[in-house]
């Protein structure tokens, strides 16, 4: 059974996680000193564009970095204690028990020769002893859940029998067999159509009131973020470049990377003319990083100072984090510089 210690106020803490790949030439750094925190029974949102690093970390929570990939320093505390301590033996009772994971895409995750119930039971045999009868009854339970129509028929299913959004709710419901205490999903929307995904996520945001879980997740899509998380971390080149609940990063975004996907965002109460704003040039590459701050090629308020050092994530007195000069005494640009319209920076 899951553990049932409620007593930490963070589900989970990263501390400075490192994770790389190596080739012949060189170390890949694609998660590079990432640092946050996810309180019990909150959502956290890991955004940014491809590239940046997400799925690596949720995968790296779970120690799933296959070769060349390896995790090469940081703590992640789950639970009070570092899961970079646990054994693989230690990790496969975690994996599925305590924690678990809804994969980006459910036809790659799935396995086509089992039904969903097979599936699904799996974990209740190996994380709760149960016999193959009692873990297709509690399979059963499950889909019904998750909101599977006629779940007594499904249930002895294969994935390919059943729809894009059936599946989806299939891993949600392996995910959430055994009660989880952190739930890792990856895009759980992906492809999906809108009036689903709403349902998906409502459907999570439920079980997450009733089990008192955290979820983590990981996502490019600032409206699902909107309305699914508590906080948000917006990731760019393998390190978080801001951190704070969601309101205040809507309302009061403070890094140009931040800024730039917001108003990327049509608006939804009225008509725009012309072109959306688009944050200009392409993420860099992970084999050939800038010197200085990692977004400085494509920052409009880019100095001298910005091109040559990295900044550090420095957290304010609402323990909101940013990494960026402008908010920094050492800054050499414009000091009425303001990247959103709002007031101007304060130092």
């Amino acid at each position: 059974m899951t553990n049932s210690n409620k007593s930490y106020e963070n589900i989970l803490e990263i501390k400075e996680l490192q994770t790389s790949f190596f080739t012949k030439e060189q170390e890949v750094k694609a998660v590079d000193g990432v640092t946050f925190a996810l309180p019990r029974g909150k959502t956290l949102g890991v955004v940014g564009e491809s590239g940046s690093g997400k799925s690596i970390t949720s995968l790296s929570i779970l120690q799933l970095i296959d070769e060349p990939g390896e995790i090469v320093g940081g703590e992640m505390i789950f639970k009070g204690e570092n899961l970079l301590d646990k054994t693989e033996a230690e990790m496969r009772k975690i994996r599925g028990n305590e924690i678990s994971m809804i994969f980006q895409e459910p036809m790659t995750s799935l396995n086509p020769t089992y039904t969903v119930g097979q599936q699904i039971g799996e974990s209740y045999k190996i994380h709760q002893g149960l016999g193959r009868k009692e873990a297709k009854q509690r399979s059963i339970e499950m889909l019904k859940l998750v909101g599977i129509p006629s779940p007594e028929k499904r249930v002895d299913q294969y994935p390919h029998e059943l729809s894009g959004g059936m599946r989806q709710r299939v891993m949600i419901a392996m995910a959430l067999a055994c009660n989880p205490d952190l739930l890792v999903a990856d895009e759980p929307t992906t492809a999906l159509d809108v009036t689903i995904q709403a349902q998906i996520l409502e459907l999570m945001k439920d079980l997450q009131n009733r089990l008192d879980m955290g979820i983590l997740l990981i996502t490019h899509d600032l409206g699902v973020v909107s309305e699914s998380c508590d906080y948000v971390a917006v990731m760019y080149c393998g390190k978080i470049v801001e951190y704070a609940d969601v309101k205040t990063l809507f309302n009061d975004p403070k890094h140009p990377y931040t800024v730039g996907l917001l108003n990327s965002i049509p608006p939804y109460d009225h008509d725009i003319e012309g072109d959306l704003p688009v944050i200009t040039g392409s993420v860099p590459s992970p084999a050939d990083m800038p010197t200085g701050c990692r977004f400085a090629p494509r920052c409009p308020f880019a100095t001298e100072l910005c091109r040559n050092k990295l900044p550090d994530l420095v957290t304010d007195e609402n323990n909101n984090q940013i990494r960026c000069w402008i908010y920094s005494n050492e800054w050499d640009g414009d000091p009425e510089v303001s990247v959103y319209g709002q007031p101007e920076r304060t130092t």
